[in-house]
């Protein structure tokens, strides 16, 4: 975190903890990745300089803990970008006033809260990242799915994140007991677990170090896949078979918002053109109609129609059933 601070505010992005918004100040939660913060912000800062953003970046997990460790004192002006899984908490709901931001009536139903109080723009979707001249240097198979992972070739070889941590290791997760069941699909998570090297608390540095030839595959997200094949890492981006995991990142505005009207307009900009136009550079799973993909994402094996490679995820089922779910996860797993 402190690397992270220092560099955003040498760009001009000041990242603070907890300080109650004033009149030309918002402060403004999320867990999306560092790699996108500084350009949205940027061009969120071109559009509203009037206003200073203050944003402070947490995980999945430790955003949700800080907003109900909080709930007697909310310091948050807006949430942006959390997992959509996360917001359902209905302790979470209660904390968001209804607001739907200016252009969030073109998403699908699916991407919006029917009583306005989240909107999702983007997602993300897991992927394998297999580094290719490991798994050659140690004469491994191209692992195509979970089952694959089970053999004994690859003891040590593979990380994921912890689902109690991490939306990305949730994600993997549900989409293995939504698609198998949960019986076949706890007993799928338990055969791969004794080659597991290590659970992560962050979803991107499984893809990270195995992109730097620390193992051989990580679970991890789809974005951290095309941006390392696009800056020459020896990667491949391997969607499961039987359908990757992939979850919606929502925004919404705190109702103890003590400058609502700014608030409200970075959740209006969240779907202008200037955030939109950035979306697909960013991201593999963007909801907003006619917005592109780019070509690093086509050129690294994205294809250009997600319900090829996307498991069918009940988001409700997957709020309603998570703290189960990640309490199991912890009591099987748990290290």
């Amino acid at each position: 975190m402190k690397k992270w601070m220092m560099s955003i505010t040498a760009g001009a992005i000041a990242l603070m903890g907890a300080a109650s918004a004033n009149a030309g100040s918002i402060t403004v939660y999320t867990a999306l990745e560092e790699e996108e913060i500084a350009d949205y912000v940027k061009a969120a800062n071109a559009a509203m300089p009037d206003v200073e953003i203050n944003v402070l970046r947490l995980s999945t997990g430790d955003l949700g803990a800080r907003l109900l460790a909080e709930a007697g004192n909310p310091q948050a002006d807006v949430i942006w970008g959390w997992a959509v899984t996360a917001m359902m908490n209905p302790e979470i709901l209660n904390m968001l006033e209804a607001y739907k931001a200016s252009g969030s009536e073109k998403l699908g139903a699916a991407y919006r809260d029917a009583d306005g109080r989240w909107f999702a723009p983007t997602g993300y979707m897991g992927a394998f990242c297999v580094n290719t001249e490991r798994l050659k240097a140690k004469g491994l198979p191209m692992p195509k799915s979970w089952k694959d992972l089970e053999n004994p070739a690859f003891k040590g070889e593979v990380v994921m994140p912890d689902p109690n941590s991490s939306g990305t290791g949730y994600l993997h997760v549900i989409a293995v007991l939504q698609t198998m069941g949960e019986e076949k699909g706890w007993a799928q998570l338990k055969a791969v677990d004794p080659n597991m090297a290590q659970y992560t608390s962050s979803g991107s540095k499984p893809c990270k170090a195995a992109r730097a030839g620390e193992y051989a595959v990580g679970a991890s997200l789809a974005f951290t896949a095309l941006k390392s094949i696009e800056e020459g890492y020896p990667l491949a981006m391997v969607f499961p078979e039987g359908g990757t995991g992939y979850e919606l990142e929502a925004s919404g505005l705190m109702s103890s918002s003590k400058n609502k009207a700014d608030a409200k307009r970075f959740l209006d900009w969240t779907m202008s053109k200037s955030a939109t136009d950035l979306y697909g550079s960013f991201k593999a799973l963007v909801t907003v109609p006619g917005v592109k993909g780019s070509a690093a994402a086509e050129k690294a094996g994205l294809p250009a129609d997600l319900g090829t490679v996307l498991a069918k995820i009940d988001f409700v089922e997957s709020a309603k059933n998570q703290t189960a779910v990640k309490a199991r996860w912890k009591e099987m797993f748990g290290r």
